[in-house]
């Protein structure tokens, strides 16, 4: 199984490091419960992308799971944990 996570946000935004802690936490417990899953984080920044800043800009952080908003501001770590389990089930 394979998951793609992309975690959108910019430099010096407190909530994106917050947001980055989260999802590491999240990845590695999830990583170590599901070997045989393989997940990858992509980080983008708002400032090198004009359209992401227009589409993001007022919600970052935003984490994508295989490309679907999962989550924006804070990173509910119950409910990303459990969104990574629904995606190993099948």
């Amino acid at each position: 199984m394979n998951v793609e996570l992309t975690l959108i946000g910019k430099p010096g935004c407190h909530l994106c490091d917050d947001a980055r802690d989260a999802v590491n936490r999240v990845v590695a417990d999830f990583e170590q419960r599901h070997a045989t899953a393989s997940v990858s984080l992509t980080e983008l920044n708002i400032l090198d992308d004009a359209e992401l800043a227009t589409r993001y800009s007022e919600e970052i952080p935003v984490l994508l799971i295989n490309g679907q908003v999962h989550n924006y501001w804070r990173i509910d770590e119950v409910r990303f944990t459990a969104a990574l389990n629904n995606l190993a089930k099948g």
